[in-house]
């Protein structure tokens, strides 16, 4: 167990819940970027939709996600204070980095980042678990690709089905779609980006003795992270939406439709699984794939590729910055 004042430690919960807010503010884009672009919803009816999503999920996302990042990435038992304020810092620099140039990286990967250059540089190589490290790196290439593939199947699969409507109608059905398809989308959104937070907090509890009992989420952590995200996500993001809505590729509501289907299934099925997956890479992946699947000039692919560079960077950048902040608080 790790000596912390009680006015530091919940200064560093305070931070956390910082990084939650940032976290719906970088990743707004993620839930709003199809029906803002699409002109399905006003950009401040779409951001008040989002974040209700965002908190919805309190009561239907279970808490695999938050259980993984507190105690299956670093050795729950290596985390000190300093850790996290190092794994914290890390994250929200890349944040705001990404976030002022426009470009949607993952806030989940410069969290995880964080955590592991913090955490390597306390214990070393041997505090890192391979068993969630392993599964959310594997997670980084697959759930692009996986979102992709989906996207594009919709697409096309939902072309035929709808071959033989007139126009007009067609598009009324996918305008009803969309709206049902987004809202899934910033549920699975906050079921997973939300429980990250969740999992910083609960570590920094255990380590310092103010978590009873088996390692477990409190409630008022649970609460506190979902309301985080969900203000953060209220507050915007317009840099990145206008990456993700227009940018990219051109989306109307059929494509909006296939996008945010693909991306919530990717995410909902990693939060089964309790894979911190990058609700970024899913949604971009699908976003990508709608435009491919009606031919391949479709998509900006200069826009898509460096979008992609900053997911191969996120990590080891955020670890780097991670590191730097943790050795900083060692010399005080």
């Amino acid at each position: 167990m790790h000596e912390l004042a009680f006015p530091l430690l919940v200064g560093l919960i305070a931070i956390a819940l910082a990084f939650d807010f940032l976290n719906g503010l970088h990743d707004a884009a993620n839930s709003i970027a199809t029906v803002v672009s699409t002109r399905l919803l006003s950009p401040v009816a779409a951001v008040v939709f989002a974040a209700f999503g965002n908190f919805a999920a309190y009561w239907l996302v279970g808490l695999h996600v938050a259980e993984t990042v507190g105690k299956g990435i670093v050795d729950k038992d290596a985390v000190t204070p300093a850790v996290v304020f190092g794994a914290l810092i890390g994250a929200m620099f890349w944040n705001v980095v990404t976030w002022l140039k426009g470009i949607p990286s993952s806030s989940s990967h410069a969290l995880i980042g964080g955590l592991l250059g913090a955490g390597i540089a306390h214990g070393g190589f041997d505090v890192v678990e391979s068993s969630g490290t392993t599964k959310t790196v594997i997670a980084i290439f697959l759930s692009p690709v996986i979102g992709f593939a989906l996207a594009m199947l919709m697409v096309l699969i939902t072309s035929w089905l709808f071959k033989g409507f007139q126009p007009r109608r067609a598009e009324g059905v996918f305008k009803s779609l969309h709206l049902v398809s987004s809202a899934a989308y910033s549920i699975s959104h906050g079921g997973n980006d939300a429980q990250k937070t969740m999992g910083i907090i609960t570590v920094l509890l255990y380590s310092t003795g103010h978590l009873k009992g088996e390692f477990h989420v409190p409630e008022w952590v649970v609460i506190s992270c979902y309301a985080a995200i969900a203000l953060g996500t209220m507050s915007g993001g317009w840099r990145i939406i206008k990456t993700m809505g227009t940018k990219i590729t051109k989306l109307n509501h059929h494509t909006g439709f296939s996008a945010s289907t693909a991306g919530s299934i990717v995410v909902f099925g990693a939060s089964a699984f309790g894979i911190p997956v990058s609700t970024t890479h899913a949604i971009t992946g699908s976003v990508i794939g709608t435009g491919a699947a009606r031919k391949a000039s479709a998509v900006r692919w200069g826009i898509a590729g460096r979008v992609v560079t900053a997911w191969f960077i996120t990590i080891p950048a955020s670890a780097g910055v991670g590191a730097v902040f943790y050795v900083l608080t060692r010399m005080f």
